[in-house]
């Protein structure tokens, strides 16, 4: 069984980091493990105060949903209830705001991360950058 370890989660939040530091844009990154346990967290120079609590809402909002956050935005006015509701049932626990991905092995969740601190496309692509390294 492979399960998110300190050391892939490291290379993960590296790798997400790089990117954003490509951009020229200081972000936070969270990787949380299938239980939105945090894992590893990382802050750039100059990241903003939010972005560690916006980074791990997003990662946990991406394991705990099985998806992106930026697919979950997308598809918020198919059910606006839900979305409306849920600060309220998962107070600052989940954000569905796109930044942040699962990550599977083998076709099973083994966690997720997120990015604060970039504009929401920014904050995907950089997702993507380290998801990119399992």
């Amino acid at each position: 069984m492979i399960e998110m370890t300190l050391e892939l989660a490291e290379k993960i939040g590296k790798a997400a980091l790089a990117k954003a530091n490509e951009m020229g844009r200081p972000m936070s990154v969270s990787v949380v493990d299938e239980s939105g346990r945090l894992v590893y967290y990382s802050r750039a120079d100059g990241a903003g105060f939010f972005t560690f609590d916006t980074s791990r809402a997003k990662a946990m909002a991406a394991a705990s949903f099985k998806r992106s956050t930026m697919e979950i935005t997308e598809s918020k006015d198919a059910n606006p209830l839900l979305w409306y509701s849920l600060p309220s049932v998962v107070p600052a626990q989940a954000l569905p705001s796109p930044g942040g991905l699962p990550i599977f092995k083998d076709d099973r969740l083994i966690g997720a991360l997120g990015l604060g601190g970039g504009a929401p496309d920014e904050d995907h692509e950089c997702a993507l950058a380290g998801a990119a390294v399992v």
